[in-house]
Order: C-alpha cells, then structure tokens, then sequence
C-alpha cells in the first residue's frame, strides 16, 4: 500500500510517499480502508517536533506514519471485534491507536470507532473525530445553558467552527474571536459577535462572558479570568505549553467569587462521535470544509495547516470523488 512516512521531525517535504507492507489487525482492531482524513494542528505539531511530541521521540516521531481522523471501509475484522463487519463505514480518531492515517489502510481499535450514518459523506466524517469531539466536550464542560455569553477564542478553526454552531444550537449568544480573514465565516457558522484579535483583546472588552472556550490559550491567568463573569467559566483546549501549565496552576485555586479555570480532559469517545455525525446528518451543524486535497497533494495540505490559518477544516481524499460516491450509494 501507499504511505506516507515521516524519519525525520521537520516540514512538509519530511514526508515521503512510499510503498509499505498493508497492516494487519489485533484481535481487538479493525483494518480501515481509508477514503478521507482531516488535518488537524496536532499533525503539523508532531511533524516539527513539538515540544510535546518529544517525550515520545527525541530526533524522529515516533510513529512512522502520521494523521489521526479517519473515514473509510472496513475490509477486516480482529478475532474479539463484535460489533463491526466488513463493509461497514466507520469513522475515528487514532490518536489512542498508534496514528496511521496518512495511508491508504490503517488499523485502529475498534472501540475508538463509529459506524457512519447514512447520508454524510467519508468527507465530513472525517472532519469530526478530533475537532467535533473537542468542541462538544469543552462546551458540555462548561454546561453552556440558554442565553448565556459564550466566546471562543480560535473560532476559525475547525474546532472553533464546531464550537460556534454547538453554542449557538444550544441557545447561548456567541462571540468568535480569530483574525480578519475568519470574520466573515464565522457569522455565516452563527456567530453573534466576531473580533480580530489583532485590533482586540477580548480580555479588556467592557462584555464579560459566562463561559470562555479557549482554543489558542496565549495570556496569563489574570487576563483570562478578567474576561469572566461571577462564576463564570474558562475551559482550556490548546495552547502553548506553559500556558497551560499555568492555567493548569491557576486552576487548582478556590476563588470568592466562583470564576473557574479547567483543562479540558479530552476523551475519545464514539457515541460523540456519532452525536455529531447525526447532527450533521440532519442538518443541525455543518462540516466547513474550507478546502480538499487528493491523496498525491497531502503534503500541500499540510503545508496549509501549517501557518494556523486555515479557516474550518483541510480533508484529504484517498480516492476520486467518483468512486467515494459510488461506494456511497452501494
């Protein structure tokens, strides 16, 4: 099968397309043919080598192939899988599972999966596992409520994409905070309110918020808490590392005034995964998919996910769209 594989950390070019031995299952795994993967800034992060990554591999990433969100075919089963059969169309994320999306076959565990619903493309699954995921859970964190004031700062990305419309779904008013070229798609996603973080800092707005959904996490735990009303909420998805360890920090602290600071604990969890697939499915959100790659173009898709720029979400496609629509309605 065809591979993308990464011996060495650095940028796109680090990737090279080759020719390697198709996986085979565990007893507990399901091999996937894939038919789209999502980009997401993890993959761009184990690429260079964050400084995260390295505890896994100190001079190369650890795993030889890289990319975690996945939409495809099963084509086997492992000997204990009981509630997958070939030819099911399944979406997940493999970040639990050794990575391995940057291929034409992949395995993975089988309780890190979903079976797609009918009528959403291998495209839009693809887009869910890990940044539908991260949204869903971060605002069930914050157990947003109707007419609360929620932000989302990073709501550009795909992530924050998801974000804006599950906020607004669940009836709150959302402010989206990202650069002037986002400002635009994120009020046709739902925003109320939309800021450029380059002419505003949302921490000295006059608006304080209820809720505060951080994707880009760059201040010091006093600005973030200033943002927030009385028993407001701020819950961390990303950012720089010693930023979150310092929102980590200040989030072990008791206030008077009820305002609290959380990590999200992300869990890769199917029935979310599937919540979101159905919700797509009936049109209550949208997958933005800004731009798709063909397979032989994966390294231009991570290049564009490169600078954090890209608006919603970069879909890799392993097959033409033909034969995706064909297997579709089969």
């Amino acid at each position: 099968m065809k591979a993308y594989t990464c011996d060495n950390y650095g940028a796109a070019e680090t990737l090279q397309l080759q020719e390697v031995e198709q996986p085979r299952p565990k007893a507990d795994e399901l091999l996937i043919h894939l038919h789209a993967t999502s980009l997401n800034s993890w993959d761009w992060d184990k690429l260079r080598g964050h400084v995260l990554t390295r505890f896994e591999g100190l001079r190369a990433p650890a795993d030889r192939i890289l990319g975690g969100d996945v939409a495809g075919i099963v084509t086997a089963i492992g000997d204990d899988v009981k509630n997958f059969a070939i030819g099911d169309r399944v979406f997940g994320d493999l970040s639990q599972s050794g990575w391995g999306a940057f291929a034409e076959y992949t395995t993975g565990k089988a309780h890190h999966f979903a079976k797609m619903p009918d009528n959403i493309s291998f495209a839009e699954a693809a887009t869910i596992p890990q940044a539908g995921l991260l949204a869903l859970q971060a605002l069930r964190t914050a157990d947003v409520q109707p007419c609360m004031h929620v932000l989302i700062n990073g709501g550009g990305s795909g992530t924050g994409m998801f974000a804006i419309q599950l906020a607004k779904y669940y009836g709150a008013t959302v402010h989206a905070v990202d650069n002037a070229e986002k400002q635009e798609a994120m009020t046709i996603f739902g925003a109320d309110h939309v800021y450029d973080y380059k002419q505003v800092n949302f921490t000295r707005l006059s608006q304080k918020f209820d809720i505060v959904i951080e994707l880009v996490a760059q201040r010091s735990p006093a600005q973030c808490l200033r943002s927030l009303k009385s028993r407001g909420k701020y819950i961390v998805v990303g950012g720089k590392p010693l930023n979150l360890l310092r929102l980590f920090l200040a989030g072990r602290k008791t206030r008077e005034d009820g305002k609290i600071v959380k990590i999200l604990m992300w869990e890769n969890n199917p029935e979310d995964m599937l919540t979101l697939a159905e919700m797509v499915r009936d049109k209550k959100i949208r997958c933005f998919i800004e731009e798709v790659f063909p397979f032989e173009k994966l390294k231009s898709a991570v290049d564009a996910q490169a600078n954090y720029l890209a608006k919603g979400k970069h879909v890799v496609h392993m097959l033409p769209e033909n034969a995706e629509n064909s297997t579709t309605q089969a």
